[in-house]
């Protein structure tokens, strides 16, 4: 009789797919040429590079108003609003240390799944140390200069989105804490700068504007709070961010359609729609468990997240079929391979969307489609 139930379960072992093994397949040959690109970069944070128009100090997170640009009429005074025409001569240069960080995390995080070679878990240490622990180059954790505004602010709540990009570090660090070659010591001090972190976030003046954004802005605040508090065990914290995109997000953001009104409204409609429809999506997936599925969870009007994924998937299949205005800028870098159709298609096992996706372009280079996708890395999250 043992013979027989062992033989069961080797028959049920073989005949079971892993959600990620398709996923796997699509992104193998990728993840580890970044993967082999990541082992070759040298730490690089927040201090290698400063702005004298930074209100903080070296070890500050810094960045500027992307639709923000000099008065033509009286260059030194206030900057004045272009709405969804980045100015190229902004500081960006811990923006994009921030996203090469989480490139690199992600991609030996994604390669280390993979193989369960902890050689790429080795590799990943001096970056997480250089970021969050070591005192002449770790960053402070708090974003209190983010998309500052020349004569107007030294910095701004809706600058904390900056930070999306230390997501898939915090869920890379997830992936690869149990390995043995990873230093315990140095995983408790990672938890401790983003329990700060979420202190600032949940309880400085700028955390709370942009919880209470009702935009994509509100829609990051929640998406990066609860993976955070994931990583740290925080389980008030994500018990908030349920209740969040429950009582607030799904409610107040998403149309009987299934749509984003507000989204819609902006200069660059496509590109905030899928930005947002991501956000959204991830939060389903990184809250969703036994107890909590979010991809189930729907309104008494009958809105869920897959109305939303299915509102906008045809504009993804065929971005020709759009009905609403072009994008003032960027319109033709859209779209990419989405985290909502890979996290979508796996939830509600729809063959068509992961179709899509694997198509799709799964390591765009365009800077503002990186600084607008955060999630780049899907093994690491399913």
């Amino acid at each position: 009789m043992k013979h027989v139930t062992i033989l069961l379960i080797l028959l049920i072992c073989s005949a079971f797919n892993p959600p990620d093994k398709t996923i796997v397949n699509v992104l193998r040959e990728q993840v580890l040429k970044e993967a082999a690109w990541a082992k070759q970069q040298a730490p690089v944070t927040v201090t290698a590079a400063t702005c004298t128009r930074s209100a903080g100090g070296k070890h500050d997170f810094y960045s500027e108003g992307d639709y923000w640009w000099p008065n033509p009429v009286h260059p030194d005074s206030p900057y004045i609003q272009r709405d969804g025409m980045t100015n190229p001569d902004n500081f960006v240069a811990h923006r994009h240390a921030m996203i090469r960080f989480s490139q690199i995390i992600g991609a030996l995080a994604s390669a280390y799944r993979i193989t369960g070679n902890e050689a790429y878990v080795r590799e990943a240490l001096p970056h997480l140390r250089a970021w969050f622990t070591d005192t002449a180059t770790l960053m402070h954790p708090n974003l209190q200069y983010a998309q500052a505004i020349k004569g107007r602010f030294t910095g701004r709540g809706i600058g904390i989105i900056d930070a999306i990009h230390l997501m898939e570090v915090a869920q890379g660090v997830l992936v690869m804490q149990d390995a043995a070659a990873f230093d315990k010591s140095l995983l408790k001090g990672i938890r401790g700068w983003f329990t700060d972190y979420l202190h600032w976030l949940t309880t400085h003046q700028y955390g709370k504007d942009e919880m209470n954004a009702k935009n994509n802005h509100g829609t990051c605040w929640v998406m990066q709070t609860a993976c955070f508090a994931r990583f740290t065990g925080d389980t008030a914290l994500l018990r908030f961010c349920r209740d969040r995109y429950k009582q607030v997000l799904l409610p107040n953001q998403m149309a009987a359609d299934g749509s984003f009104p507000l989204e819609l409204a902006r200069t660059k409609p496509y590109g905030y729609s899928l930005f947002n429809l991501d956000a959204m999506v991830t939060i389903c997936q990184i809250l969703s468990d036994k107890e909590n599925d979010l991809w189930a969870y729907q309104l008494p009007d009958g809105r869920n997240i897959k109305k939303g994924i299915a509102f906008l998937y045809p504009f993804v299949a065929d971005k020709g079929t759009w009905p609403y205005k072009k994008d003032v800028m960027y319109w033709d870098e859209w779209p990419v391979a989405h985290p909502f159709l890979v996290f979508g298609a796996t939830a509600y096992q729809q063959q068509e969307w992961m179709n899509t996706w694997t198509k799709l372009d799964h390591h765009p280079s365009n800077a503002e489609v990186v600084r607008n996708l955060p999630v780049r890395h899907p093994l690491i999250w399913l």
